[in-house]
């Protein structure tokens, strides 16, 4: 009777969206009576009306209008307006049934916003009506109002209500026979009681962000009803392309404050709207990356940068196919690993976040906000994601005192990580001093794939090209002056980061001495005057570290190259027993 049902229904099927096809073949099977639609639930939904006529509407009328066409019984609950209808008809069928069962003449209390009556309520009236054969959807919204993400313990005496109610109703065989459906509506899972995400007889549908095809449509609907005013040198495709990452809400918004203002859309605009509505609407969670530079401003390192613009000819002729899922950046602190990735995303053009902290102290909270982060990645694709000192922010899978939250975020990390469907869409940048802290789950094949590592300058030439570059870098008049001689003069090893300190102690003992441009007195001072940073220690074991994650002979430094590998992981042991760390197996 399903697979009748389900040919029947077959041509309809397949002009509708990935999701709503997904949501139609379940609903066919009659296996299962509720459903979490999950995702991007507050945008406009493509609808197409016939061939290359697209309408645009909310997810509530797209499911009522497209999917049930407006027939039988169609109910709306939320807890700010209660229980409403599709159409007025059923409203007036709704009261005239409860009402006259009631023997009631005020009908306000039948469209209650409290869950308690309203679900009992529709129960009654469900089960009055299944005789009838009538297709019956009750379509929740903010279901994580009535079923929030929290421990039994918490809940009020109304959620526990509703909990039981919904699950009930999800196991009640009357339901699924009966041809009564309910639709749950939220946009993040994790904001839901993992009671009802995690039963087996629940499904859930994922609406994604809409993707270029979908942005382009939208926007030349837009143009057509004259709301998209664009410069006359770009046109809607261009759009299209640069707005990965928004959905067709934050569209027209945007086209909308430009028709206001009389102005016309650039790219440049475009992109600047683009960075806000997603740092927006990521809830402060993620951060653009905002790079002028290249990688002809990054100073060494001639092997990793090989590896980059090997990578970046890669992604320029469409071969992502070949790019590692991630890349694991390693190497003592001041080397400019997090600046190296940034260069890597002004060598290729595409965007580059950071993940900021996502964690909260409630429960579910940090699910949810992960779970908002990578609907966000996969809609912005390709992009980068940098996680810096990522050893201390991705955890691992034995942490505890959290009630296994962050076991939870680190299964979803590692999982996200390692599906090779975005390949090249979605490239991690790992940045640690500590790589030996790393879980290896995330270290291995298939996630951070690439183990590249830093280290500071070696040689007098190298220190050199790193002088001439920070001086392009930082933008500075400078004296013509022996840099050679001052690097000999003033002999102790220094990273990036302490020779760019230098240089910007430099201009300011130049700006106070009044000098047009930094003097060779002025950079000498400075250099005499710094000293390096005192804790040798510290630097060495991150530097051993480094070696031993290192999958290439011609990236470590002479020093360390005919260094045996037994000795590198005594010398690794007794620097961290001589730094007071516990001694574990090193990885």
């Amino acid at each position: 009777m399903a697979e009748q049902l389900i040919l029947k229904n077959l041509p309809f099927i397949k002009v509708l969206p990935s999701w709503a096809q997904e949501l139609s073949y379940k609903y066919l099977s009659k296996t299962a009576n509720l459903y979490i639609l999950h995702g991007n639930i507050m945008d406009f939904l493509p609808h197409q009306m016939k061939e290359g006529e697209f309408n645009f509407m909310k997810i509530q009328d797209y499911i009522s209008d497209v999917l049930f066409g407006n027939r039988d019984i169609i109910v709306y609950y939320d807890r700010s307006s209660g229980v409403s209808f599709c159409t007025p008809e059923m409203k007036q069928a709704y009261i005239h049934q409860m009402g006259h069962s009631n023997g009631e003449t005020d009908h306000s209390a039948l469209f209650t916003t409290d869950p308690i009556k309203a679900f009992s309520y529709l129960e009654r009236y469900f089960y009055s009506n299944i005789t009838k054969n009538f297709r019956i959807v009750l379509i929740i919204d903010y279901s994580e109002t009535i079923i929030p993400n929290a421990e039994l313990s918490q809940y009020s005496d109304e959620d526990r209500f509703c909990l039981v109610t919904l699950n009930r109703w999800a196991h009640d065989p009357i339901f699924t026979k009966g041809d009564i459906s309910i639709i749950l509506l939220t946009e993040n899972l994790g904001d839901l009681s993992p009671r009802i995400v995690r039963a087996p007889i629940t499904i859930k549908v994922n609406i994604p962000i809409p993707d270029e095809d979908v942005r382009q449509r939208f926007l030349y609907f837009l143009d057509r009803q004259e709301k998209l005013l664009l410069e006359d040198e770009i046109g809607v495709p261009e759009i299209a392309k640069i707005t990965s990452g928004c959905n067709l809400v934050n569209l027209n918004q945007i086209a909308l404050e430009a028709y206001q203002e009389n102005r016309k859309i650039n790219l440049e605009y475009m992109r600047q709207k683009k960075k806000e509505i997603i740092e927006s609407e990521a809830i402060g969670l993620l951060e653009f990356i905002e790079c002028e530079h290249d990688l002809s401003m990054v100073s060494g390192h001639d092997f990793v940068k090989m590896r980059f613009k090997r990578a970046a000819n890669a992604i320029r002729r469409g071969r992502l196919d070949v790019l590692p899922m991630g890349y694991l950046i390693a190497g003592p602190i001041g080397t400019g690993k997090s600046f190296m990735v940034s260069a890597f995303a002004g060598e290729i053009g595409i965007p580059i976040v950071k993940f900021k902290n996502f964690r909260s102290k409630w429960q579910g909270v940090s699910e949810a906000n992960f779970e908002k982060c990578l609907n966000i990645l996969k809609a912005m694709a390709p992009v980068g994601v940098m996680i810096d000192e990522a050893d201390a922010f991705l955890g691992d899978r034995d942490q505890d005192g959290d009630s296994g939250t962050s076991n939870r975020i680190f299964a979803q990390i590692a999982s996200f990580m390692g599906n090779t469907e975005y390949r090249g869409k979605i490239i991690w940048f790992l940045i640690t001093c500590r790589p030996d802290l790393l879980p290896i789950d995330l270290k291995r094949q298939g996630r951070a794939e690439e183990h590249l590592a830093l280290f500071y300058p070696d040689s007098i030439e190298e220190k050199l090209d790193l002088f001439k570059t920070l001086i392009k870098k930082l933008k500075l008049r400078i004296q013509k002056v022996n840099i050679l001689e001052l690097f000999r003069k003033y002999r102790f090893e220094f990273s990036g980061a302490d020779l760019e300190s230098i240089l910007i102690r430099a201009k300011f003992l130049s700006a106070m001495n009044n000098h047009v441009f930094i003097t060779k007195d002025d950079l000498q001072e400075t250099m005499r005057d710094f000293i390096p940073p005192s804790y040798p220690h510290e630097i060495e074991l991150q530097n051993l570290v480094a070696v031993l994650e290192c999958t290439s002979r011609e990236m470590v430094p002479k020093r360390f190259q005919n260094l045996d590998r037994n000795k590198l992981v005594s010398d690794i042991r007794q620097l961290k027993v001589l730094l007071g760390e516990a001694v574990a197996p090193v990885q």
